[in-house]
């Protein structure tokens, strides 16, 4: 379907790719087009809701500036997915053993690995760029308890929240691993450190903005190429780090009773919270997709539902008015809070019956019914992707 609102009266327009929109998120966007840093307009994919000073679903293309909030706190965000050569024949009837031996090889939660299980030299390529960067911005290592013995320890964890791991059928009952995660906390201290920094600015500047969140570092400023370094350097962290447990996933799956299976269909690899160069409408601008990946033609990106719903695997149709983007996933429709208070353990274990997953209290606040329909996403961005194939899971392991 094509762009369902227009917002117009704002410096620059609004294009949402929905109807399912929360008045305080359309506030939130009309903060954002009306900031003199944004060009063009602004895109809200289907599966847009409120975020922290900017909507998370949100595309935004700034000339010579970047907003650290809009990139967020989880940089390099988003998904690794690959087909294996197992069938849903070669799978037991019975997943929990398959799920705990997943548990056992990736730390989930708050927890990490005992030692740093990713090989020498990609540890050591990390390492250079970011003692420069600490170098010049010490505080940031005052913030993250055991700084290097943490980050190291923490490339190949899950993390918690929304982050997941998944085994998934397609449409063929071929056997997909799926995995969702981001820069765990060397990106969230950076996040913050970095964002905090932009609302000093601000203030030193005496820039008067709509939300402090929406603060700003323009290129040319004190610490503008500091933190794009920085951004990109928690992207390759987040990246690495999705790949590395890859790794261990397909460890995990080859050390269980299942027939022997080699990797069908080359890795997909994408974020889904970071910046880009690009150029959009005749300018070179920085574009930061905040819940939003790429879907320039022909790019395969990865769609998720919920826990409980289909995901997709898709290909970018190169859409102009969304900047190349697409949604990131599903999209929560109410918070956390209200999803604890909205549905008992035996809703969850209705929504996510047939998938072989936690199904407690704690499992809560991401039950199905606190996401938004996937299929209704989906039918919203028809003009922005093409579905390769359609996934669903049958095993979720969660923090």
């Amino acid at each position: 379907m094509p762009i369902l609102k227009q917002i117009n009266k704002t410096r620059v327009p609004v294009k949402i790719y929905t109807e399912d929109i929360a008045p305080q998120a359309i506030d939130q966007l009309v903060n954002i087009a009306n900031l003199p840093i944004v060009h063009h307009h602004v895109a809200a994919m289907p599966d847009v809701h409120l975020g922290i000073g900017a909507t998370v679903g949100s595309v935004i293309p700034t000339l010579n500036a970047v907003i650290p909030a809009a990139v967020g706190v989880d940089i390099g965000c988003g998904m690794n997915a690959v087909r294996t050569s197992l069938t849903a024949n070669d799978l037991p009837d019975n997943l929990y053993q398959i799920r705990s031996r997943i548990e056992a090889r990736v730390p989930v939660g708050f927890n990490w690995h005992q030692r740093t299980v990713v090989n020498r030299s990609t540890v050591n390529g990390l390492d250079k760029p970011l003692d420069d960067l600490v170098g010049k911005h010490p505080a940031i290592m005052k913030m993250l308890k055991g700084f290097n013995h943490t980050w190291h320890r923490q490339l190949g964890t899950l993390g918690g929240g929304n982050h997941f791991i998944e085994l998934c059928l397609d449409e063929n009952d071929d056997v997909w691993i799926m995995l969702h995660s981001g820069s765990r906390g060397v990106g969230n201290v950076i996040g913050r450190y970095f964002i905090n920094l932009a609302k000093k600015d601000m203030r030193r500047h005496q820039q008067h903005l709509p939300d402090a969140n929406l603060a700003y570092f323009s290129e040319g400023s004190e610490h503008f190429a500091d933190y794009v370094m920085a951004v990109n350097w928690a992207q390759e962290y987040a990246w690495v780090n999705r790949q590395e447990m890859m790794k261990l996933v397909v460890d995990a799956l080859k050390a269980s009773a299942l027939p022997d299976f080699t990797l069908t269909k080359k890795a997909i690899n994408c974020h889904h919270n970071y910046i880009s160069h690009e150029t959009h409408y005749g300018q070179r601008v920085l574009v930061t997709r905040k819940g939003a990946i790429r879907a320039g033609l022909g790019e395969l990106g990865i769609i998720p539902g919920s826990m409980g719903a289909r995901s997709y695997i898709v290909e970018g149709k190169g859409a102009k008015a969304s900047f190349c983007s697409c949604a990131h996933g599903a999209g929560r429709s109410m918070s956390r809070t209200a999803a604890k208070r909205a549905f008992s353990v035996q809703d969850l274990a209705a929504q996510t019956a047939g998938v072989e997953c936690r199904k407690d209290r704690g499992m809560l606040d991401e039950i199905p019914g606190a996401y938004k329909d996937i299929d209704q996403v989906m039918a919203n961005q028809a003009d922005l992707v093409n579905v390769v194939h359609t996934l669903k899971q049958v095993v979720c392991v969660k923090g």
